[in-house]
């Protein structure tokens, strides 16, 4: 029964600390920008920038950025910042790998940039996956909710086949109305509790 079952995890908040809006965090603290709200500033540019779907670039989100929100500072020391907040979570891994040899194909599913590639060329986390979807890979993100549809598609099962974690509760509310199972991730203990009920409901 495992074999026909698929389970997909975000990586940024899942996978790995949420590198993307601590490290927005800190550099508005640092600069004492004026915003209330950097991650929601990131997230619109990296979104309008067309970044985070293939769609522009990593300057071009700087770029945007900047005029948004009076940040400064040289891009690569920026974006520095920003990968070095995501670290990796061992005990997830180590999960993926369990999961794996009880049969269940497992994958990522994340709205990230080529940022996700270049973590994987030193962090080497891709060999731990079946699959991996990346927006800026498939040109649309999970804001966009027949990603979901698409990659069940791919997958070549139902989407009630299909668990999917993710830390952002609407994301989770878009793969639900897609058909997925899907659990919003808040802490380690209850997301293993509601994985093994899934498990066992299998």
């Amino acid at each position: 029964m495992s074999s026909s079952r698929r389970v997909l995890f975000d990586f940024g908040g899942v996978l790995a600390e949420e590198g993307f809006s601590e490290g927005l965090e800190a550099i508005g603290r640092e600069q004492r920008l004026p915003v209330a709200d950097m991650t929601q500033a990131g997230m619109h540019a990296v979104y309008d920038s067309g970044y985070v779907t293939g769609q522009g670039t990593e300057a071009d989100f700087w770029a945007l950025l900047r005029e948004r929100t009076g940040l400064r500072g040289d891009d690569a020391v920026l974006t520095k910042t920003i990968l070095d907040g995501f670290v990796v979570r061992p005990w997830i891994l180590a999960l993926v790998q369990r999961l794996r040899s009880l049969g269940y194909v497992t994958g990522i599913l994340s709205d990230q940039t080529d940022w996700l590639d270049r973590l994987d060329a030193s962090l080497h986390f891709y060999r731990c996956f079946d699959r991996v979807y990346n927006s800026y890979r498939l040109g649309k993100g999970k804001r966009d909710p027949s990603v979901f549809s698409d990659v069940a598609a791919d997958l070549g099962l139902p989407p009630s086949q299909i668990l999917f974690i993710d830390d952002n509760d609407q994301n989770v509310e878009r793969a639900r109305s897609a058909g997925m199972h899907a659990v919003h991730y808040r802490d380690r203990a209850r997301f293993l509790d509601e994985l093994d009920r899934w498990l066992l409901a299998g």
